[in-house]
This record gives C-alpha cells, sequence and structure tokens, in this order.
C-alpha cells in the first residue's frame, strides 16, 4: 500500500531523527561513548514510538565502519547493509511468528560464534511477549551467560506478559508517547519536504488520532495526501478518516440538551447517509463529552483534550452542562460503547444510547447508566422533599394515634374491631421460638449433636458449592441443638434468618443436611438471643417460665401487626 511508503522515507536512521525519546537517546549514546553497551535491552512501549527503529540505530552506531560512535554514519557498507537488512549478523526476528522453543535453541546453537561480518552480533527480538513459557526458558539460559559478542534488544508493547527474570537481566527502556505539539512539529515538516500544503488544523488533528504513535501519524498523512492534490484540508482529514468535527457534536449536544428527539435522530441519519459508522461516531462522541468535561473542571485544559483542537470554542457548551450530567453521559456512553461490540444492529444502539442522554434531567440532578435518577438540589427537588417530609409526619402521627388508643394490650383491639381488616400475614414473635424447646434445651450437648456440629464445616462448604448465594446467608448462623429429625440453628441477625427460611432457599439447605449428614433431616431456625434466653429460663424454671415467655411475646407482636396494616410492611421497621 502506498501510504507506508511515506512512514518508509521518513523512518528514523540516526538518534537525531527520534522524536519525543530524547532520555532514551542521550542514555544510549552515553553507553556507546563510554563503550559500557550491555549484553541485553529492553525497549517497550506503545505501538509507533520508535522501538524497533532505536535498535536497528543501535546497531549501526555500535558496529559503524567510522565508530562505534554514537550517531551511525549511515554511509559505510556496513551502516548500509544493516538498514537494509542484508547482513547476517544483525538478525530482526518477529516473536509473534517464531514463538517456539525450536527456534530459540537454534538461536541458542547461533549465538556461540563469532560474528563474521561486524564487531557484535546483534538480535533484534520484536514482540518478545509472544514467546511461549518453554521458549522463554531457553532463552534465559543465554541471557544469564551470553557471549561477549552477542547484543540482544527486546522489544515488546506489553512488558508485563514477560517473565520477571528475563526483565531482571535486561536494561529497561519506557518509550513514551509522542506528544501532540512533537507530532504536529514533524508533520509540518515532513508535508514540507515532500510539497504538501497542509493546514495546522488537520495536522494536529491527524496527531490526535494517532495516539502518540508517530508511525500511525505518517500513515494517515500519507492515505490523506494520496487523495488531495497536494493540499491537505481539515474537513478532508475528517472525511478520509471518517471522523465528525467538533462543531458537529456542538450542535448533537444542544439538541440533547433541549431533548429535541427528532433533531437527533436527523442528525444520526445524516452520519450514517455519509458514511460513518456507529462504532466511530460513538467512539468520538464519548471523547468530545470527555473534552467537554475537562474544559469545565480544568479552566486551561487546551493541551487536555483529546479531538477538539479549539476548546476556547466550546466553553459556552461546557457551560450549559453541569458535571453531573457529563459524568451521567460519559458512563451511559461508555455502557452502550461496550454493548455495541456484540451488536448485530450498531445504529440502533447508537440511537439508543443518544435517546438516554436526551432524558438525563438537567440542574443538579443526574442519572447513572442504570437510568437511576440521583437529586442535590434544585427547586423542583426541594418540593419533592417536602412532599415526603409531610406523608413522614402524617405517618408518625396515625402511628402515635395507634399507640395512645390501647393496642399494646393485646389483640383484642385488632380482633374487637369488626371493620378493620385482619392484620397482615408475617411470623410472630411466638412462632419465632420452635415448639418442644425443653428438648432443644436438653439435647445441645447429646453426642449425636456433637457429631452434627463436627460435619458442620462440610455442610456449608457444599451450600456454598450449589449455591453461593445461599450461603452467603447461611454462613451467619451456629447449629446449636437438634431433637428427632430437625437440626436447630440461632441467627444473629433477623434478616438473615427471614432469607433462609424462604421455601426455596431451605430446600437447598435441607437437601444438603441429608447429603452429608445421612438421613432424613428439616431445618428448624430460631434467634440467637431468644436460645440463650432459653437456656437460661430453663434453668431456672423450666416450663412455665418459657411457655409466659411465649404469651408476652405474642401479645407483644400485636402491635408490630398492627402498625404493618396501618403504613405497609414497606415503612415499617422492626428492632429487637
Amino acid at each position: 500500500m502506498e501510504h507506508i511508503a511515506l512512514y518508509r522515507a521518513w523512518r528514523p536512521q540516526s538518534f537525531q531523527d527520534m522524536v519525543g525519546q530524547q532520555h532514551i537517546i542521550q542514555t544510549l549514546q552515553n553507553a556507546i561513548r563510554e563503550e559500557r553497551i550491555s549484553h541485553a535491552y529492553l525497549f517497550n512501549g506503545p505501538r509507533g514510538t520508535g522501538k524497533t527503529s532505536a535498535a536497528k540505530i543501535l546497531a549501526k552506531a555500535i558496529n559503524c565502519e567510522k565508530g562505534p560512535a554514537i550517531e551511525p554514519c549511515n554511509e559505510c557498507e556496513t551502516c548500509k547493509r544493516i538498514t537494509s537488512g542484508n547482513i547476517m549478523d544483525v538478525l530482526e526476528i518477529d516473536a509473534a511468528s517464531n514463538r517456539g522453543v525450536e527456534e530459540i535453541r537454534d538461536l541458542r546453537e547461533k549465538v556461540k560464534y563469532a560474528p563474521t561480518e561486524v564487531r557484535r552480533k546483534v538480535y533484534i527480538i520484536d514482540e518478545v511477549h509472544m514467546l511461549t513459557t518453554e521458549a522463554f526458558n531457553a532463552l534465559l539460559k543465554t541471557l544469564e551467560e551470553p557471549p561477549g559478542h552477542v547484543v540482544f534488544i527486546l522489544a515488546t508493547t506489553e512488558p508485563h506478559r514477560l517473565p520477571a527474570t528475563i526483565i531482571s537481566r535486561c536494561q529497561r527502556f519506557d518509550f513514551r508517547r509522542v506528544s501532540l505539539q512533537e507530532q504536529t512539529e514533524r508533520l509540518q515538516l515532513i508535508s514540507e519536504q515532500e510539497g504538501l500544503e497542509s493546514e495546522r488544523d488537520a495536522l494536529e488533528y491527524i496527531a490526535r488520532l494517532s495516539d502518540g504513535g508517530m508511525r500511525d501519524a505518517l500513515s494517515i498523512l500519507d492515505q490523506v495526501s494520496s487523495f488531495t492534490e497536494g493540499k491537505i484540508t481539515y474537513p478532508q482529514v475528517l472525511q478520509m478518516t471518517g471522523g465528525i468535527a467538533s462543531e458537529q457534536f456542538a450542535e448533537l449536544a444542544s439538541a440533547l440538551l433541549q431533548n429535541d428527539v427528532g433533531k437527533v435522530l436527523h442528525m444520526v441519519e445524516s452520519f450514517m447517509q455519509e458514511g460513518k459508522s456507529a462504532e466511530k461516531c460513538m467512539e468520538n462522541l464519548l471523547y468530545y463529552f470527555r473534552d467537554v468535561l475537562m474544559i469545565k473542571m480544568i479552566p486551561q485544559a487546551g493541551d487536555l483534550t483529546e479531538r477538539m483542537l479549539n476548546p476556547e470554542n466550546f466553553r459556552e457548551t461546557a457551560a450549559a452542562f453541569t458535571k453531573e450530567q457529563l459524568f451521567a453521559m460519559i458512563d451511559t456512553l461508555n455502557h452502550y460503547q461496550t454493548e455495541m461490540k456484540y451488536a448485530t444492529q450498531p445504529q440502533m444502539l447508537f440511537e439508543v444510547a443518544l435517546l438516554k442522554l436526551s432524558s438525563i434531567p438537567g440542574g443538579n440532578a443526574s442519572e447513572n447508566s442504570a437510568g437511576v435518577v440521583t437529586t442535590s438540589g434544585g427547586s423542583a427537588d426541594a418540593g419533592e422533599i417536602r412532599q415526603l417530609k409531610q406523608q413522614l409526619a402524617a405517618l408518625e402521627q396515625k402511628l402515635d394515634q395507634a399507640l395512645k388508643s390501647g393496642i399494646s394490650t393485646g389483640g383484642e383491639a385488632a380482633s374487637s374491631n369488626t371493620g378493620r381488616r385482619a392484620p397482615a400475614p408475617r411470623i410472630s414473635a411466638a412462632a419465632k421460638i420452635p415448639s418442644q424447646m425443653p428438648h432443644y434445651v436438653s439435647n445441645r450437648n447429646h453426642e449425636d449433636f456433637a457429631k452434627i456440629s463436627g460435619s458442620w464445616s462440610k455442610v456449608l462448604q457444599r451450600v456454598k458449592e450449589v449455591k453461593v448465594t445461599i450461603h452467603a446467608w447461611f454462613v451467619n448462623c451456629d447449629p446449636v441443638s437438634f431433637h428427632e429429625d430437625a437440626v436447630l440453628v440461632a441467627f444473629k441477625h433477623d434478616m438473615h434468618r427471614e432469607t433462609i427460611e424462604k421455601s426455596a432457599n431451605k430446600q437447598v439447605i435441607e437437601s444438603v443436611l441429608n447429603e452429608i449428614l445421612g438421613g432424613s433431616y428439616r431445618l428448624v431456625t430460631m434467634m440467637q438471643k431468644d436460645w440463650m434466653d432459653a437456656i437460661e429460663g430453663t434453668s431456672e424454671q423450666p416450663g412455665e417460665e418459657l411457655k409466659l415467655e411465649h404469651e408476652e411475646a405474642a401479645n407483644s407482636d400485636a402491635l408490630v401487626d398492627e402498625a404493618i396494616q396501618l403504613f405497609g410492611e414497606e415503612l415499617v421497621v422492626i428492632k429487637e
């Protein structure tokens, strides 16, 4: 493809041609000057930042016929042959294609021999993270005891995938993304040398698209120049790369702010008619709102924007949105961008995402990606809060009247009022204490229960294997006794107990009990506090005292039933 030609023509041939890696260049040049060349280097960083180019330049610098020199002459036969890749002793290996242990073993055999044409053999292993574990182990042997005439240069974009034993035997250099200004200036220089008339905005937009990779920037520049007549403009770059001007997104943002759904959908259709992809539009829109957020939160955000060339022109747009709105919009777009990867109709998802954005409220309200609205102020919100407070005051007044009417004397008041519905069904306090409590109390130290208690960890583990959500609630109880076919467990918290008492959850646990303990068991639950009271009460007055406790619990529970009947189960909080 033709766009590769420009990159090849401007590929760095010496250290001074490198862009944005001055700290690395200076270190390498000092090592050459002082003749302290390491046996292994690790070059890592984002794609297109010059890792392989730097490796070749280093190979030329240490083998140049006029050197070793801090800059290769690029004129001697050795430099020319290394540049063209026609010298045996400087070998560039693609680890993605030669990732097996056999290839590395073959390399180990060859490194033993002295170079035939240059001073030092140089092995450049690109994408070294693609090697297999066995290949890394084979390479490690060579890096541990390298011959003095060999230099290894490992290049990778993913250093975290390399074994620590490999990294520790290399001098590591981290290549950084090339800054926007450095890229733009280099593109401007190349355009002038190539006889191209390029607008500054166009070159800056190309630099932004490259994400800090000079190679990608050159490829885009060559691609755009191939379809122009020597003049590169901002609209042409947008057209060629499938981008959308920030001004169009500003118009779209205004329509979203005004909840003009018709205009939003019309703009989406126009984007599609222009040949834009829904995925690219979603990506650019996400960048746009990110830039708007930067402008709103940081006064001098010119260097922080990803796609906006003139941030000052969008301060008015940024002022129209709240920070909460922008956060919610970015969350929503990010959610739908993830969903879009697996969608058969990406345009439809893009439209749905925009409609979701238009429904995000203004003011100080925000909506998360799931559509839940949270309020933090504003006159409308204050009105809703006042209304809720009035309703709460009315409920408190009703509860106070109910308490004064004598409901607490038992269930008579509720039953004598024929006009009132029966209390809502619920587990009363009396029902919370199992029957046959004396038997449970007396069996708590029985040897058969000791066997059950000893197997309890197996029961919990099996419940976790069957259904981890049930285990999360069930783990908060302890087995306290048994009687016949019933295993009694005590809970610290009533919510945990009520969850386990649900029919489906209880069936799972009882099936596990039968499986682990052998036989047919049923689960009986109670509160830990009630169990402790039962033990103490039984030791003093076993029978009658416990019966009185049951009756008192039944009487006091009528008040709770009446409160639920008056206000609904959602508004009543029961505290033991």
